[in-house]
């Protein structure tokens, strides 16, 4: 597994979407937030991510796609953690939750944090 992120992993149908939104388990660890939930279809990819930055903390789209370049490049680069541990395909939608600007390596250390908190969270409840 390399260090990619191919359009077939991004998360874009509608549908997963608002059903992740309904249905789907929470883990966060300060500012980010990862809403997730499995599902059954096999023939996809093992795994479907978005991300999103609210306009509610960023009014100009410049800085909500600066984050959002951001977050896609700690999942890039962290995505093995995610990958070592499925046992089913999952949806999931990566958040940045905060006023703050926080750099490039303090958000890449919290989505690691978050995605070994999302490993033990997963583990616990099977």
């Amino acid at each position: 597994m390399g260090f990619k992120y191919p359009k077939k992993e991004k998360l874009k149908s509608r549908k997963a979407i608002e059903v992740l939104f309904t249905e789907g388990k929470s883990v966060s660890k300060f500012p980010l937030r990862l809403v997730y939930t499995s599902h059954e279809n096999f023939e996809e990819e093992t795994l479907k991510f978005g991300v999103s930055v609210s306009k509610k903390y960023f009014k100009k789209a410049v800085d909500r796609n600066y984050y959002k370049r951001v977050l896609r490049e700690c999942y890039r680069l962290n995505k093995k953690i995610l990958y070592e541990n499925l046992e089913q395909p999952y949806h999931m939608m990566f958040f940045y939750q905060t006023k703050e600007r926080l750099d490039f390596q303090s958000i890449n250390t919290k989505t690691k944090e978050l995605f070994e908190k999302w490993v033990v969270q997963k583990n616990e409840k099977a």
